[in-house]
């Protein structure tokens, strides 16, 4: 694991100040953060934003496990993914998207095949929700993880605004387009991995609406919509590589 992000409330930022300090973490500013600080390869930042906690470097899972879970958050999940979220483990799509499909740029509409070594795989790669990653350098690197990651099946689907406009005015509205765009990826990922047994999204209408355009190689897969779907491996992957 060379990165690790987790929320932070303000006051567990400000006792995370303190643990640093009393082991002997060193202090420097830097832009957009509540604080930094390194001690040997271990780097600490708490982003003004949310607040947000990211480690870099040499040493992040001892430092979880024996430091922040117990110290600040007073949870413990690293380590413990398989006991608290099985079902990221099993095999399955993880469907998201991007954009807007307008002039800013294209509706991306991505899937990703995880079973439990891709799960474990993406974790130790830093994969998480879009979202959470700043950088674009940083995107496009796990992109190529993610793609490369054996084992692992990807697709897209990519609407442009031309396109966009012609679906958008035959589906009437955004959220039929939308699953439209999601049961394709699931037709194609399902033509890779025909025995994937179910497919995972972020909940934006009802399940029927993808359900509707699903083909018929697609007809007995199980679909799943939540919100925050986003914490799933898969699905976070996909939001990776949608974007």
């Amino acid at each position: 694991m060379n990165s690790y992000t987790h929320p932070l409330t303000l006051v567990q930022a400000e006792q995370l100040r303190g643990l640093l300090k009393e082991r002997g973490f060193e202090f420097a500013p830097r832009p957009y953060t509540l604080f930094f600080a390194q001690k040997e390869k271990l780097s600490a930042a708490v982003y003004e934003k949310g607040p947000k906690l990211l480690l870099q470097g040499r040493g992040i899972e001892d430092f979880v496990q024996f430091e922040l879970e117990p110290n600040i958050l007073g949870e413990a999940k690293l380590g413990y993914e398989e006991v608290h979220s099985p079902d990221m483990f099993e095999p399955h799509f993880g469907v998201d998207e991007s954009g807007k499909g307008d002039f800013f740029g294209p509706l991306v509409i991505a899937g990703v095949y995880v079973d439990r070594g891709i799960a474990r795989k993406f974790m130790d790669a830093g994969i998480q929700d879009s979202k959470r990653i700043g950088s674009d350098a940083r995107i496009d690197a796990l992109a190529e993880s993610i793609r490369t990651t054996q084992g692992a099946v990807v697709d897209a689907v990519v609407i442009g605004p031309e396109r966009y406009n012609d679906l958008y005015e035959k589906f009437g509205n955004l959220n039929k387009l939308l699953g439209w765009g999601h049961a394709r990826v699931i037709e194609n990922l399902l033509a890779k991995r025909p025995d994937c047994p179910r497919a995972l999204s972020d909940k934006f209408a009802d399940a029927r609406v993808i359900e509707r355009s699903l083909l018929q190689r697609g007809r007995g897969i199980q679909l799943d919509q939540r919100t925050k779907a986003e914490s799933d491996l898969a699905v976070a992957a996909a939001s990776i590589i949608a974007r």
